[in-house]
């Protein structure tokens, strides 16, 4: 079995401010080492599943994040960005047999976590796709649909467990936190390093073919910026379309070309 696993931070459990991701700040060390050993809990269910090869990326600002000594053997990590538009999911490709997503978070607006945002927390308002509010999970959940990769696990915040539970139903979550305005209320660090260790080999543990999304014929991609500047600026990008002062929108066939749009974009 072949896993590609995608881990951001703002889901981490415990994580409750900015300062506590942002490598530049001193409470980041703590929220590292917890992202680092989520990530290695679903590696090693992934293995007891019976995993033979994990792609790891991090997937969280800087892209280097995750302590690579922390990640078992088989494991292989993405560090950095390559400028690919895949983004937090780069070289997923269909010869994937699943991915899991670790500590991924709210959408922007949605509440729940009083970290969530789409992307860019200081550029981005809102993004929908297909005219459905869009989260970091929906945008690259979609991706591994066009190559039939099934969503088998997903941790994070309660907001986006329940948002691929309307998306795919038959989804493993494991929901790290909940947020309260400017708070968030989450598990002992411990019991949640070894719920997703749990989680993450029952999840491979099964047939999986009815996790893969179906993958639509069309997409629409709108979105909402915070500043005037920015949303004209994008509208200049061949083929997208100024709706308001603030908001423009990108149409095409092709999802590889609704990710290339966000990456020149956002």
């Amino acid at each position: 079995m072949k896993v590609y696993i995608s881990a951001d931070m703002e889901g981490i459990t415990g994580v409750a401010s900015w300062e506590e991701v942002d490598h530049n700040k001193p409470a980041y060390a703590q929220f590292q080492k917890q992202m680092s050993l989520e990530v290695a809990a679903a590696c090693e269910g992934a293995i007891a599943a019976g995993a033979k090869q994990i792609m790891v990326k991090d997937a969280h600002y800087s892209g280097r994040n995750i302590i690579p000594s922390y990640l078992p053997d088989i494991a292989t990590i993405i560090r950095g960005w390559s400028g690919h538009p895949y983004s937090m999911l780069q070289e997923i490709n269909s010869r994937y047999d699943a991915l899991m997503l670790v500590g991924y978070h709210a959408r922007a607006g949605s509440g729940g976590n009083p970290l969530a945002h789409t992307m860019s927390s200081a550029k981005i308002e809102r993004i929908f796709l297909n005219d459905r509010q869009a989260s970091e999970l929906l945008l690259h959940g979609t991706i591994a649909s066009k190559y039939h990769v099934p969503l088998a696990f997903v941790s994070g915040d309660s907001v986006i467990c329940g948002e691929i539970k309307s998306i795919s139903p038959n989804t493993i979550t494991h929901s790290t936190m909940h947020g309260v305005g400017d708070s968030s209320i989450s598990l002992q660090p411990q019991n949640s390093i070894e719920i997703i260790k749990k989680k993450a080999q029952k999840a491979l543990s099964r047939d999986l073919k009815k996790c893969i999304w179906a993958y639509p014929s069309r997409f629409k991609l709108t979105i909402l910026y915070m500043k005037h500047a920015d949303a004209f600026k994008a509208s200049q990008y061949p083929g997208a379309r100024m709706l308001s002062p603030k908001s423009v929108s990108y149409e095409d066939r092709d999802y590889d070309n609704i990710m290339r749009f966000i990456l020149f974009c956002v």
